[in-house]
């Protein structure tokens, strides 16, 4: 009983901040040869993500150590812990409130004022990271996810990539079908609805409460993050198998937020210094991801958990039932459906390359 309390004691610091605190910022020096500023702006920055973690909470240090350092000092982002100002999915109200400066979250947080939001989220058997930021950067992805914030009154950047999820954790067998009838699982909205289809019972968590939940058997299974961090959350404690691909999230979008007027009050030199940083945090993020997902995965085996790959009438179930939950958000919605036609026909223009350029 003591174990368990501690374990829990221990994931609950690393998902719950302390109220009150502000995470260490990045003290290193401004470059000698670069004269140093006579003021620094501040931007006080709200992060879904812990910056103790790796993957995502990772991606929020380095961008705001690239933005000091780009700056010369001009600009400091002052990182706020998760929850601080604002619980994580209501920041983009309490940025349009005035009551939050700036925000780094998760594109998915949006998609209950927009569904649209949903294809940088991403959509479940979506992009991998490598084609979704090639849709960003080199098709209308960067412009359909600027005017979807800018119709918010937010300025939206797309400033990290988040690569493959687990596809989760069970505290039983789920080799057919069948036996995802009554099970009680969390996964995000896309996903939940596509394991209702085969008979579970979707249960919404917040991610702090779901090593718990599952840990006394509340729920029966369910998605966390990434195999990075779900090492670095002791999921390998709880004993049980760990199913991958990630077929619900195979990327996801991050996003810099400020409201639009106090982004344009920023200098113009300031403001394309910042979106560069975000440039760089993504190439930064997408070389870092596969071998940080991969030696955590190996960490993970060598502690005893039992890595599984989904059987293949199971992927086949959870492919179908995503293709009509997709298909039915895109007809109750205008702009998602415009987005996910874009994105696939910028995918389907280079797939004879993909299929002539990568070995067999």
């Amino acid at each position: 009983m003591r174990r368990n309390i501690v374990k829990l004691i221990a994931l609950a610091a690393a998902l719950l901040p302390v109220t009150g605190t502000v995470f260490a910022q990045d003290t290193k020096a401004v470059p000698k040869n670069v004269a140093a500023p006579s003021t620094t702006r501040v931007i006080q920055m709200q992060t879904a993500f812990n910056p103790a973690l790796p993957g995502s909470g990772e991606g929020v240090r380095v961008f705001t150590r690239s933005v000091k350092h780009m700056t010369a000092g001009a600009v400091a982002i002052k990182i706020l812990e998760p929850g601080r100002v604002a619980p994580t999915a209501e920041m983009l109200d309490a940025i349009v409130a005035g009551d939050l400066e700036a925000a780094f979250t998760w594109s998915g947080y949006a998609a209950s004022k927009a569904p649209v939001f949903n294809i940088f989220a991403t959509v479940p058997f979506g992009l991998g990271p490598e084609d979704m930021i090639s849709w960003m950067l080199e098709g209308d992805g960067a412009r359909i996810h600027r005017d979807a914030y800018d119709k918010l009154g937010v300025t939206g950047i797309p400033c990290g990539i988040q690569g493959p999820k687990g596809g989760g954790w069970f505290r039983g067998e789920v080799n057919t079908v069948a036996d995802f009838k009554g099970l009680r699982l969390r996964y995000g909205k896309l996903a939940a609805e596509v394991i209702a289809r085969l008979g579970a019972v979707a249960v919404p968590l917040p991610p702090g409460e779901f090593f718990y939940k599952l840990q006394q058997g509340n729920v029966d299974g369910g998605e966390m993050s990434t195999p990075a961090m779900d090492a670095a959350l002791g999921f390998d404690k709880l004993g049980l198998p760990y199913y991958l691909p990630g077929w619900q999230q195979p990327s996801a979008v991050l996003d810099f937020l400020m409201r639009k007027d106090k982004w344009a009050a920023l200098p113009a030199s300031l403001r394309a210094q910042i979106q560069t940083a975000c440039q760089a945090n993504i190439a930064w993020m997408l070389g870092r991801s596969p071998n940080v997902q991969g030696v955590a995965l190996e960490k993970l085996k060598a502690s005893g958990v039992e890595v599984r790959e989904w059987a293949p009438d199971v992927l086949a179930a959870f492919r179908k039932n995503s293709e009509i939950v997709v298909k039915d958000l895109a007809e109750r919605d205008a702009d998602f459906a415009a987005a996910l036609a874009n994105q696939q026909a910028f995918i389907a223009q280079a797939a004879h390359w993909r299929a002539l350029s990568r070995l067999p």
